[in-house]
């Protein structure tokens, strides 16, 4: 066998092995999580997350992504806890303490300080007789499967089943308080995720290149030109988008073109966007259609438009 062979071979089995395990864990589960989600739920306070060593990594992890889905939590150090951070956790808190063998001494402290104060504790770990279940109010036990490596050295499978664990939680928390992708950009606004998740509200320009209807071309073309976004928009007597002038529409239209009204050039019925939809979706269109805006209407009123959004708006947040 090559070394390539040999690297594939071990490659494949450290992960059909923690497939393999992943897949009892979902069939372990039981109305002990179901108990943790409602602990979580009635919490006034934040969802504090403990662990030493690997579990503490994934402790980390667990509490940005809780704190990412509506869920307030931060982690913290079981050693620093024993050196004045046990003051960051108080009433109306979680403690979530992470131990695979659930007999980690630097989070004695932290165990101690929930049960003199009354603290409500969930220990997550694959040892049902730990010292950390039997303290633990609730219990999230993970399957005991040894770890890939096959000398139950390094921390592979658990600390898999223990991110599992916490994603399980986030996301059952996040589904019951119906989080929309809207309320995760609030928390994600910058880099490319916050671009995704941009709505059209997000972008758009208010300074809107109308006029009524009627109006001749000759001062359509000084609006068109002075707005800057190769586009005019045509309003009724309300105020109401019934039209809009492109460049295209121009280019059909050059004969006579001063002499006409914006009736006479405009495209009817244009293509329009509501406010709240996300931006990747007018991206969506405007590539479809092989325009470059969109006027933003409330598609429920149907009143004046609100904004207008341009392709380069979209491209400048790294979309498109």
């Amino acid at each position: 066998m090559t070394d390539t062979e040999a690297f594939l071979r071990t490659a494949r089995q450290v992960i059909t092995d923690e497939a393999r395990a992943l897949d009892v864990l979902a069939d372990s589960l039981n109305e002990d999580f179901a108990e943790a989600v409602q602990m979580i739920l009635q919490a006034t306070g934040r969802i504090i997350i403990s662990g030493i060593g690997k579990s503490g990594h994934i402790g980390q992890k667990i509490a940005a992504t809780l704190a990412s889905t509506g869920t307030p939590a931060y982690f913290v150090h079981p050693a620093e806890a024993s050196h004045g951070d046990l003051g960051m956790v108080s009433k109306g808190d979680v403690v979530l303490a992470i131990s695979n063998s659930g007999e980690a001494p630097e989070l004695v402290n932290l165990l101690a300080f929930t049960r003199r104060f009354g603290i409500p504790l969930i220990g997550l770990s694959s040892k049902p007789e730990s010292t950390l279940m039997k303290q633990s109010d609730v219990h999230l036990l993970i399957p005991s499967m040894g770890e890939a490596c096959g000398f139950g050295m390094v921390p592979s499978i658990s600390t898999t089943l223990t991110l599992a664990m916490g994603d399980a939680l986030a996301i059952a928390l996040m589904k019951y308080r119906d989080f929309k992708p809207e309320d995760f950009r609030a928390f994600h606004p910058g880099g490319k995720l916050g671009a995704q998740l941009s709505t059209v509200r997000d972008l758009m320009h208010e300074d809107l290149p109308l006029v009524p209807a009627g109006t001749p071309m000759s001062e359509a073309l000084l609006v068109m030109s002075q707005k800057s976004f190769g586009v005019v928009g045509v309003t009724d007597s309300e105020g109401r988008l019934l039209g809009i002038v492109t460049d295209g529409d121009l280019r059909r239209n050059m004969d006579g073109l001063l002499n006409k009204s914006t009736e006479e050039v405009m495209t009817r019925d244009p293509l329009t966007i509501a406010p709240n939809a996300m931006a990747e979706e007018a991206v969506s269109i405007m590539n479809d259609r092989k325009i470059t805006s969109l006027f933003v209407v409330d598609p429920e009123t149907q009143g004046p438009a609100q904004g207008l959004l341009h392709i380069h708006d979209c491209l400048r947040v790294g979309l498109g």
